[in-house]
């Protein structure tokens, strides 16, 4: 596998995250790694790819991906379909204001390329509805499942409700906030069976993006060639005692 060094002497980009384990369901271990070009006084990474080194031939396959820009690009190899082959989780940090990052899974069988999961697909599926009620309350429906979920207000500094609402705690105009698409996704294996699921987590706003009124965690497991909800969460921020 060609190193930084080789990398900059050729004027190439440079290796910005690498792991190794058997991606293409031969039981010999690969290499897999991601290039990019930095941003000069950045740390910000841009025009990442991903390569797999095939640790049977030697030989390099290259993806490049749709979204492929953002800070501290990640690696994880686990295995996501039950197959007993490790799938390659990709993420990257956008760095806006709802800290959004992009994630894919690529499986890499073969050294065919698939891609199985695609941040943007998920974030395009699972959209909400949020809206403020009389009496401190906030409603959140999660669209995909048809979930109606109510979160407590009444905890909040008075100087935020008197801005929001009347001395009788009805609205002074209708507000609606939103929830962000994915900020985080991470690989657990609930069930401890050697396959990981995902834990999806979605910020909740009011409104403004630092105005957090908790997150959407949704649990995702691989079923019938794709990702389904699991479970539904909404976790809440507790208020000080």
């Amino acid at each position: 596998m060609m190193n930084n060094s080789q990398f900059r002497a050729a004027g190439n980009p440079i290796i910005v995250a690498s792991a190794t384990g058997d991606v293409t369901g031969d039981r010999v271990i690969d290499h897999v790694y991601l290039t990019g070009t930095k941003t000069p006084d950045s740390p910000y990474i841009r025009n990442i790819i991903l390569h797999v080194q095939d640790g049977r031939t030697g030989v390099v396959t290259s993806l490049p991906l749709h979204n492929n820009e953002g800070y501290n690009p990640t690696l994880f190899l686990g295995d996501f379909t039950g197959n007993g082959v490790e799938d390659i989780l990709i993420g990257m940090a956008t760095g806006g204001s709802g800290g959004i990052i992009n994630y894919y899974i690529v499986s890499f069988i073969g050294n065919k390329a698939t891609i199985l999961f695609d941040s943007d697909v998920y974030n395009n599926h699972f959209q909400y509805d949020v809206t403020y009620q009389d009496h401190y309350k906030v409603e959140v429906i999660s669209r995909p499942n048809n979930e109606r979920y109510i979160i407590d207000i009444s905890t909040r500094d008075p100087s935020y409700l008197n801005e929001i609402y009347d001395p009788s705690g009805k609205l002074k105009t209708p507000i609606t906030g939103f929830v962000d698409p994915l900020s985080g996704l991470y690989p657990v294996d609930f069930d401890s069976n050697g396959v990981y699921e995902l834990l999806a987590y979605q910020k909740i706003a009011g409104r403004y993006h630092a105005d957090g009124l908790g997150y959407m965690l949704n649990t995702l497991g691989w079923k019938n060639n794709g990702f389904v909800l699991q479970e539904q969460y909404l976790g809440i921020f507790g208020a000080q005692m």
